[in-house]
């Protein structure tokens, strides 16, 4: 049987989707409803079009001459790639195959089942976004606990997968003081954590609401500015 995933889009040229110049394939569908979400549209996991293994490879390829001379490679994103768990791995299994780098951007928000496992085992480096490290605030903020969150953060840690933890900084959800030092706590209990990213906020992914029709849960709320991520790295230890 061919294997298919359901595909919202693809970036030929991504340098902020982990190490060197990326081919970054974005999945439809996610779990989640965070009040941030730039990518509104990829919520719909029966939305998309429908590609086949075949053709993301045929797309990949004319990105490989950029990828290998940056030690760059392959990133898959959403929505949440850990719904298309199967895909993900038969894709990487070919990847590597070829010696190129595989990554996916993730927020670990599903239990591990076996073809999770199996996906990490071709797994070189996993972007983790941490939502928020507080669960009753994490529900507010995404419509889920953290629970999942952090139980895959450990299991990458145990396992010895490449970990760079990701936080959106939202004023006023994600940047106070008690919050972050809880979250610091909790990177250092990791043993495979190689960076640390804070992301500002931004509304850039509002017009995605409004042409769904959707209000905007997060109107009204100031973007991120140069001085919040400072006093986030501050409060974190990070430079």
């Amino acid at each position: 049987m061919e294997v298919t995933c359901r595909l919202h889009s693809t970036e030929s040229f991504g340098t902020l989707d982990g190490p060197g110049i990326r081919f970054v394939v974005f999945l439809q569908g996610c779990p989640l409803k965070c009040k941030y979400c730039h990518n509104r549209d990829t919520w719909d996991e029966f939305g998309g079009e429908v590609v086949s293994i075949d053709e993301i490879i045929k797309r990949i390829h004319h990105s490989i001459p950029y990828m290998k001379s940056s030690n760059g490679g392959v990133t898959v994103s959403g929505g949440e790639p850990l719904l298309q768990a199967k895909f993900v791995k038969e894709l990487f299994k070919l990847l590597h195959k070829e010696g190129i780098h595989t990554c996916i951007d993730t927020a670990g928000s599903l239990p591990i089942t076996e073809e999770i496992k199996e996906l990490l085992e071709v797994t070189d480096l996993v972007l983790l976004d941490v939502k928020h490290i507080n669960s009753i605030k994490s529900v507010d903020l995404t419509g889920q606990s953290n629970a999942n969150n952090l139980n895959f953060a450990r299991y990458l840690s145990n396992h010895k997968i490449p970990i760079w933890i990701r936080q959106v900084i939202v004023p006023g959800y994600t940047d106070k003081k008690e919050d972050l030092l809880q979250l610091k706590d909790f990177i250092k209990s990791l043993d495979t954590v190689e960076k640390v990213e804070l992301l500002p906020y931004h509304d850039f992914g509002k017009y995605k609401w409004d042409n769904l029709g959707v209000p905007y849960p997060l109107e009204g709320v100031r973007v991120a500015n140069q001085k919040d991520i400072d006093k986030a790295k501050e409060i974190l230890g990070i430079s």
